[in-house]
């Protein structure tokens, strides 16, 4: 049973990872640059050191084990861990220093993504040595994983703002509903009104949206997505209707494939907001990189 980490476990946890990431032993060869029996001895080795097989090898292929998926979880966990302390200890003359882990929300607005590399852009020039990581999330996901201490600063559309959190503005999106070239209403789109939409089906979504709700009510759903792209190929069916971001939608109009509907009454407007730890919760390097990004936004 494993008690305690030598560097000899360290690198036996990476060679473990490394055939899970190539899908085997055989293709993690030309990877590790040693041949398949000394890979599966040091697997060997391993999984005696922990008391449990990691995963199944042989003629019927490579595949782990429940406590293989969960182990390889937690290894990832620790080497980034490892990583960061290496990093850290590398440059502990730096005033900030350590790992900034964003999560983002997919299909912003192009302006917006600009001033968030604006403040990477003057986050850089301060005296530090920080490592970036950014992820494509759900606001589920981004909420989730900063409540569990695996991202750092999120931003996306949140809608029910857990008190655990911290909620700042970013910007306002506006959304507009569009039909599809194929739909009744495409080449008449601009005629309809709010009293007319229950009578057509409509994308809906598959998270509260209370500023839709509070403006429109229920409507008639013939189906649900998740995301941006999902109701954009839904809406492009030309069965259905649905609200997509106007700056996302902008390209379908141009190839004639959307046409909006009526965007001076069919149009509703969210908050994008940045996502933090409570203040007593955060580093110095999330307070500075937030102190950049409200710099930016004011800027642009």
């Amino acid at each position: 049973m494993l008690t305690n980490l030598s560097d000899l476990d360290l690198r036996l946890i990476r060679v473990f990872l490394a055939v899970v990431d190539a899908g085997g032993l055989s293709l993690a060869q030309a990877m590790l640059n040693v041949n398949q029996s000394t890979i599966s001895t040091q697997l060997s080795t391993l999984e005696a050191r922990l008391g449990f097989r990691l995963c199944d090898r042989g003629r019927s292929g490579f595949r782990l084990t429940p406590k293989g998926e969960r182990f390889a979880q937690a290894a990832r966990r620790m080497l980034d861990v490892v990583n960061d302390f290496c990093e850290e200890a590398r440059n502990i003359e730096k005033k900030l220093s350590g790992s900034l882990r964003i999560g983002l929300i997919g299909h912003t607005d192009p302006v917006q993504n600009a001033k968030l590399g604006l403040a990477i852009a003057t986050f850089r020039k301060r005296d530090e040595a920080v490592r970036f990581h950014i992820f494509n999330r759900s606001p589920n996901e981004i909420e989730e994983q900063m409540l569990a201490g695996e991202l750092d600063l999120g931003i996306g559309y949140f809608w029910h703002q857990l008190p655990e959190l911290e909620y700042v503005p970013l910007y306002v999106e506006t959304q507009i509903a569009y039909c599809g070239r194929g739909h009744s209403l495409f080449g008449t789109a601009d005629r309809i009104g709010t009293v007319d939409v229950g009578n057509y089906e409509w994308i809906g979504r598959s998270y509260p949206v209370p500023e839709f709700e509070s403006q429109f009510g229920q409507q008639n759903y013939g189906a649900r997505a998740d995301n941006m792209e999902a109701v954009a190929v839904l809406i492009m069916s030309g069965r259905y209707c649905g609200f997509l971001p106007a700056h996302f939608a902008k390209p379908y109009v141009k190839l004639g494939l959307l046409q909006p509907l009526n965007t001076d009454e069919l149009a509703y407007r969210v908050t994008i907001h940045t996502c933090v730890r409570k203040a007593s919760r955060r580093s110095d390097v999330i307070e500075a990189f937030m102190s950049d990004l409200r710099a930016a936004i004011e800027l642009l």
